[in-house]
C-alpha cells in the first residue's frame, strides 16, 4: 500500500480523499494555487505545496508543477480527483513515466473512454446499444447534415473530448445546423483542445441513469447500481439519487450488464462510471463513460455501504476488488444536493466571502465541502462548495431527511442553490417520482 499520495485537486473532493487516506494512514499532500493558502485542503494535508497562481491553467492543469510537487514530497502516488487533470491520458502517461502511480485507469482507457465518438463506436460493435447518430466524428457539415436528415431533428451535437454541457448545441431545424456546427465547434476547441464533434438524435422525454463500475486488473468488474441524474441545467447535474425511480431488480440487472460489457469491452480498471438514457418505452441507449470518480459517488457509498475512494486506492495499488457481484447489496435510498454558489434562479457564479456557515447534521445526514465560514469563493474555479448526502429507509423518508437539512443548511454572504433544492423536494412531480431531464425547466417555471 502507499506511504504517501499527492492530490492534485482542491475543494471538497480533496478533503474526501484526505479523510479516505487517515482512515488507511496514508499521509497526504496537499496542492494549491496561491489564493488558496487558507483552504480547508491545506489545513487537513499532512504536507501542502504551493503550484502556481489562480489561473487553472498555471497551477492546477500545470502538470510540470504538479510532478515536480511529488517528487519533492516523495510521494508514490496522485489521485486526480475529478475535473481538471482526472480525465487527461497525458498526465496519467506523465505520472507512470515519471514512477508515479495514477490512481485511476490507464491513459488508454482515459483516452478511449474521453473520445466519446470512438467510444460510441466501439461499443455498438460489442452489442451495446447508442442512441442513433453519426457513425464516428463529424467530418464536415456536410456530413452533419446528411446524417442529421437521416435520423431525423431534434439533434444535438456534442464534442468528441467534451464533457459538463460544453461544445453542445440542440438543433431543431436544418436551418440552424450551420450555425450550431460552427459554435458547437469553437467552444469544445476552447474547452478541451479539439473541436471534433458528433451528433446524435435529440432524445427529450428522457431520463439520465448511470452505474458506478469498479475493475482490478485481474479482469474482474463488478456494478455498484444505478445513480438516476435527470435534474440537470445546462446539462450540467444539479441532483442524484438512487437507487433509480424507474428501477427495478430486473432493470439494475440489464443496465448493470451492459455497463460491464462496456468497460470489458475497452479492458478498463479501476473505478468508473458508465452513462445512459432511458427513454419512456423502457429503451435504453449508451450515451458516455467517465473514467474517474463522479461528483455523485456519496449516494452509491450510501446504499451499498462501500467506500469508493477506498477501493479506488486499493486498486491503483494493484490489490483485488473485496467483492463479487452477488455480495453487492443496495439498502435503503440516498438523494444528493450539489450546493453551488450561484443565484439560485439566474444561475449566475456568486462567489465572495462566506460571512457564516452552519452544515446540517444528524442519523442519515452527511456533507461534503470545503467550506467554512470567513472563508472566500474564488471566481477562478468551479461554484460547487458543498454536497448535501441523506440517506433513509425509503425514498419518502431520504426526501423528508433532505427537506430538514436544507432547512438546517445556512450559507450566508454568497447566494446559493438551496433555495432552488427546497422547490425540487416539495415539487409533486419529484415526490411522486415521475421526472426527467426537462424537469427543472418546470420547477423554475413554477409549474
Amino acid at each position: 500500500m502507499f506511504r504517501k499520495i499527492l492530490i492534485a485537486n482542491r475543494g471538497e473532493i480533496s478533503v474526501r480523499i484526505i479523510r479516505a487516506c487517515r482512515e488507511m494512514d496514508i499521509r497526504t499532500v496537499a496542492v494549491y494555487s496561491d489564493i488558496e493558502k487558507e483552504s480547508m485542503h491545506v489545513r487537513l494535508a499532512d504536507e501542502a505545496v504551493c503550484i502556481g497562481p489562480a489561473t487553472s491553467s498555471q497551477s492546477y492543469l500545470n502538470i510540470p508543477a504538479i510532478l515536480s510537487a511529488a517528487e519533492i514530497t516523495d510521494s508514490e502516488a496522485i489521485h486526480p480527483g475529478y475535473g481538471f487533470l482526472a480525465e487527461n491520458p497525458h498526465f496519467a502517461e506523465a505520472c507512470v513515466t515519471s514512477g508515479i502511480t495514477f490512481i485511476g485507469p490507464s491513459s488508454e482507457n482515459i483516452r478511449v473512454g474521453g473520445d466519446k465518438a470512438k467510444a460510441r463506436q466501439i461499443l455498438k460493435r460489442r452489442g451495446v446499444p447508442v442512441v442513433p447518430g453519426s457513425d464516428g466524428p463529424l467530418t464536415s457539415e456536410d456530413l452533419a447534415v446528411k446524417t442529421a436528415k437521416k435520423i431525423g431533428f431534434p439533434v444535438i451535437l456534442k464534442a468528441s473530448a467534451g464533457g459538463g454541457g460544453k461544445g453542445m448545441r440542440i438543433v431543431n431545424e436544418e436551418k440552424d445546423l450551420e450555425q450550431a456546427f460552427y459554435l458547437a465547434q469553437r467552444e469544445a476547441l476552447a474547452a478541451f483542445g479539439s473541436g471534433e464533434l458528433y451528433l446524435e438524435k435529440y432524445i427529450t422525454e428522457m431520463r439520465h441513469i448511470e452505474v458506478q463500475i469498479m475493475a482490478d486488473n485481474t479482469g474482474n468488474v463488478i456494478h455498484l447500481g444505478e445513480r438516476d441524474c435527470s435534474i440537470q441545467r445546462r446539462h450540467q447535474k444539479l441532483l442524484e439519487e438512487s437507487p433509480s425511480t424507474i428501477s427495478s431488480e430486473k432493470f439494475r440487472k440489464m443496465i448493470g450488464d451492459l455497463a460491464i460489457k462496456a468497460a470489458k469491452a475497452i479492458k478498463y480498471r479501476n473505478v468508473g462510471t458508465i452513462e445512459f438514457i432511458v427513454e419512456p418505452d423502457g429503451n435504453v441507449y449508451f450515451i458516455e463513460m467517465n473514467t474517474r470518480v463522479q461528483v455523485e459517488h456519496p449516494v452509491t457509498e450510501a446504499v451499498t455501504g462501500i467506500d469508493i475512494i477506498k477501493e479506488q486506492i486499493k486498486l491503483a495499488a494493484g490489490m483485488p476488488l473485496d467483492f463479487r457481484q452477488g455480495s453487492i447489496k443496495m439498502n435503503g435510498h440516498s438523494i444528493e444536493c450539489r450546493i453551488n454558489a450561484e443565484d439560485p434562479e439566474r444561475f449566475i457564479p456568486s462567489p465572495g466571502r462566506i460571512t457564516f456557515f452552519y452544515q446540517p447534521g444528524g442519523p442519515g445526514i452527511r456533507v461534503d465541502t470545503a467550506a467554512y465560514s470567513g472563508w472566500s469563493v474564488p471566481s477562478q474555479y468551479d461554484s460547487l462548495i458543498a454536497k448535501l448526502i441523506v440517506h433513509g429507509r425509503d425514498r419518502q423518508e431520504a426526501i423528508s431527511k433532505m427537506k430538514r437539512a436544507l432547512d438546517e443548511f445556512i450559507v450566508e454572504g454568497i447566494k446559493t442553490t438551496i433555495p432552488l433544492h427546497r422547490k425540487i423536494m416539495s415539487h409533486k412531480a419529484f415526490v411522486e417520482g415521475d421526472y426527467n431531464t426537462g424537469f427543472l425547466e418546470k420547477v423554475i417555471r413554477g409549474e
